[in-house]
């Protein structure tokens, strides 16, 4: 597969949850899934209780990183898009248009979040991340280089999935 920003998305489509990861204040990394929808690929919501230790992570270092992959595929075969983004837990209008694209389409199972579930006194709240920079794993057989790059270890590409995007 040559167009590496569709892989990307195909891959993200395919999952229903990302992997979250996110640092306290002295720099100690938590991972933790997710459950996520996007409407742009470019932006990831979720929802988590506001005292979870990614949440708390978040306020003080809203830097994160993720990743969504195919646990599937056999061994020495990976498939995963990799993404360095900003979180921020939602407010006001961010809100607001974060609730219509959290929890995506009814066909991915998440259950409808109304305003009331997302604020106080709900321990609850919905965050998003806005991508800053997004790598795929570069597609391979295994002791195989890729058909892009002719490089045969794995490498990680850089891919724009928000470009041509549905």
């Amino acid at each position: 597969m040559h167009d590496l920003d569709a892989h990307a998305r195909a891959l993200i489509d395919a999952n229903l949850y990302v992997t979250l990861g996110t640092a306290d204040a002295e720099g100690s990394p938590w991972v933790s899934p997710v459950y996520f929808a996007t409407a742009d690929y470019a932006e990831y919501y979720w929802l988590s209780a506001h005292d979870a230790a990614h949440s708390r992570n978040i306020a003080r270092r809203p830097q994160v990183s993720m990743v969504i992959f195919d646990s599937q595929v056999p061994a020495y075969h990976g498939r995963a898009v990799y993404l360095s983004a900003t979180a921020v837990e939602l407010a006001g209008r961010d809100l607001d248009r974060g609730l219509g694209i959290y929890p995506g389409p009814a066909t991915r199972g998440g259950s409808s979040v109304a305003h009331d579930d997302v604020t106080a006194p709900s321990p609850y709240r919905l965050y998003r991340a806005t991508v800053t920079e997004a790598f795929v794993l570069c597609p391979r057989e295994p002791r195989q280089p890729c058909r892009l790059h002719s490089i045969n270890v794995d490498h990680r590409a850089p891919v724009l999935p928000w470009r041509h995007a549905r």
